[in-house]
C-alpha cells in the first residue's frame, strides 16, 4: 500500500489571495477539510484554511499568497498521508480495491476489479476477467470485501 493516496485535483484558483479549488476524490469534501496537511508533487504544503463551496473544498495554502501562485498549481493532483486518515470500521480507500480479484459465492474468480465509476451516488465495480461486468457496489451484491486476503466476493443475478 502506497504512503500517499491521490485525493483530488487543484482545478482553478479561487479569489486573488491564493486559494485554490480542489475537485475532492472522496466521499465527500468534508473529508478532505479534516487535513492540515496535503501534498503536491512529494510535498508537504500546510493548509492554513479550506471550506467547502459548491461541492469542491477552497482551500488555502501557506506561503501561497496571490492568485499567480495559486495559478501555478493548477492541474496538480493533491495527496493525503495515508497514516494522517483515520477511517470509520470497516471503510476503505478505493485505490487499496483496484485489481483485487473479484470471485463469486462458491469461490470462483471472475476476474479483477479494474475501476470503479461514479455516475452518480452509487458506485459501480467494473470487473475484468472472461468478460467484462459491472456491478453496483451495494450490499446486495457485494457480500465481502477483503483486502487482506486479496479479494470481494461477490453475489450475481441472472443477466449479470
Amino acid at each position: 500500500m502506497n504512503e500517499f493516496l491521490d485525493c483530488g485535483q487543484i482545478v482553478n484558483t479561487h479569489g486573488v489571495h491564493g486559494e485554490v479549488r480542489i475537485v475532492p476524490w472522496a466521499d465527500s469534501p468534508d473529508f478532505l477539510c479534516r487535513f492540515s496537511t496535503l501534498y503536491l508533487d512529494g510535498r508537504a504544503l500546510s493548509v492554513t484554511s479550506s471550506r467547502v463551496h459548491k461541492g469542491s473544498v477552497v482551500a488555502r495554502f501557506q506561503g501561497v499568497d496571490t492568485v499567480e501562485q495559486a495559478m501555478a498549481l493548477k492541474g496538480k493532483t493533491v495527496q493525503l498521508r495515508r497514516a494522517d486518515a483515520k477511517l470509520p470500521e470497516g471503510a476503505f480507500f478505493l485505490a487499496d480495491i483496484i485489481g483485487l480479484d473479484v470471485v463469486d459465492e462458491d469461490g470462483r474468480t471472475l476476474g479483477r476489479l479494474k475501476e470503479v465509476l461514479s455516475p452518480s451516488r452509487q458506485r459501480i465495480y467494473v470487473v475484468e476477467g472472461a468478460r467484462e461486468m459491472m456491478i453496483p457496489a451495494v450490499p446486495e451484491f457485494i457480500l465481502e470485501t477483503n483486502i487482506a486476503s486479496g479479494y470481494i466476493k461477490v453475489r450475481l443475478i441472472e443477466g449479470m
